[in-house]
């Protein structure tokens, strides 16, 4: 049977009403909101103390110091950037140094987390151009490109599930803790869907964690940007650590075979997780293997600024005989797997995931990697710098 170009006509709204973009809410979404919003006021409600490897806190780790790297570009581009905000904006985007706001922060997307600073998607022309601004002082030519890389998967998620209300590349919220000094201690935060960098600076030292960088899907294949990718070293280079290790030493650095589910374990309302050393203990690498290691150790702390990335990378090399790596999954060239690194000034986690933005697409019971989590931590309290902080307050008068 033909139909009348009239009766498509009349068809045409209900196919258009079927790609439109998501807007609303539905009870389904509104109970994971809820709950999130649950499950964040019980981990902030808990005094910090910061992740370690079995409830204790090794006094000294770290120290107030002077690094040499100048943080004054920094300092200038987020005086600049605050200095944009409307009244209203500073409200909700500016806090103190020791707010709890730093714990406020999740990797999820934004139907079902409530964030708060101001987005790009809320901003002005220049004030985007400032927060810009703010990110090439931050990080460094290769973390520009990966947070770029990262925010255009959330684009794709919104295209591929017709969205906008969940996702969006310009989803991403600012706040600043405290006010942009040279000598004071203050920090921002960038907060937003597989994209979330924490920064503390005092003088010239920089604290860049908890960082959490991730996304879905990993190759994006069709749409607006056809052809990105993501974290692909960072996985190949753990694979090819895994390889080089004997038989004996991979059996070793198994925690288990069986890659079933999501393993990271240092993510949001984590702060004060207790994760056990496991694996295969650095010291008993070859010397070629701790050379393949701090590579790729390197290759999460370079997406900070250069300078203050090396200060961190000779902050983690003296404590390389206690760092530990771990691995669950197969090592095999296709495999799914996940990776720990972790020592008493750093906790690394590479982690393949089962689908989520992708589950019209991927199988949503196995997992893949098309779907990427991976988290940065700085163990034993100095997590968003507090122990530095702690330090610097408990030295001020009274």
């Amino acid at each position: 049977m033909r139909l009348h170009p009239a009766g498509l006509f009349l068809l045409l709204p209900l196919a258009l009403a079927a790609q439109a973009d998501k807007t609303d809410y539905d009870d389904r979404s509104l109970a994971t909101k809820s709950l999130f919003a649950e499950r964040e006021a019980k981990a902030v409600a808990e005094p910090f103390k910061g992740l370690t490897a079995n409830g204790e806190v090794p006094a000294g780790l770290f120290a107030r110091k002077a690094t040499g790297v100048t943080t004054a570009p920094l300092v200038a581009a987020a005086s600049a950037f605050v200095a944009t905000l409307t009244p209203e904006q500073k409200l909700h985007t500016v806090f103190g140094v020791d707010s709890p706001e730093w714990r406020r922060w999740c990797n999820v997307d934004n139907g079902i987390y409530v964030r708060q600073g101001t987005s790009l998607r809320q901003m002005t022309p220049a004030q985007v151009a400032a927060a810009r601004s703010l990110l090439l002082a931050t990080l460094s030519a290769k973390g520009l490109a990966l947070m770029d890389a990262i925010r255009r998967t959330d684009e794709t998620l919104a295209e591929i599930n017709h969205d906008r209300l969940a996702y969006g590349e310009d989803l991403y919220y600012f706040k600043v803790m405290g006010l942009p000094s040279p000598t004071q201690p203050w920090g921002w935060q960038i907060d937003g869907h597989h994209l979330v960098i924490n920064i503390f600076v005092l003088g010239d030292q920089v604290v860049m964690t908890p960082t959490f960088l991730g996304g879905e899907p990993v190759h994006t294949k069709s749409g607006k940007y056809a052809g990105n990718v993501i974290l692909q070293d960072e996985q190949n280079q753990g694979l090819a650590l895994m390889q080089q290790f004997t038989p004996a030493q991979r059996a070793t650095a198994t925690i288990s075979a069986d890659k079933l589910r999501p393993s990271n374990q240092a993510e949001a309302f984590k702060d004060n997780t207790v994760i056990p050393y496991a694996g295969l203990p650095a010291k008993n690498f070859t010397p070629a293997q701790r050379e393949r290691l701090v590579a790729l150790i390197r290759l999460f702390i370079d997406n900070q600024e250069e300078g203050h990335a090396q200060v961190r990378m000779e902050e983690i090399a003296a404590h390389l005989d206690e760092t530990w790596f771990a691995w669950i999954g197969g090592s095999g060239d296709d495999a799914v797997f996940y990776y720990r690194i972790h020592s008493p000034v750093v906790l690394i986690e590479f982690d393949h995931q089962t689908p989520v933005g992708t589950r019209l697409i991927n199988d949503p019971a196995k997992v893949t990697r098309e779907h990427i989590h991976v988290v940065i931590r700085t163990p034993n309290g100095n997590d968003y710098g507090k122990d530095l902080l702690r330090q610097h307050l408990a030295a001020q008068p009274h």
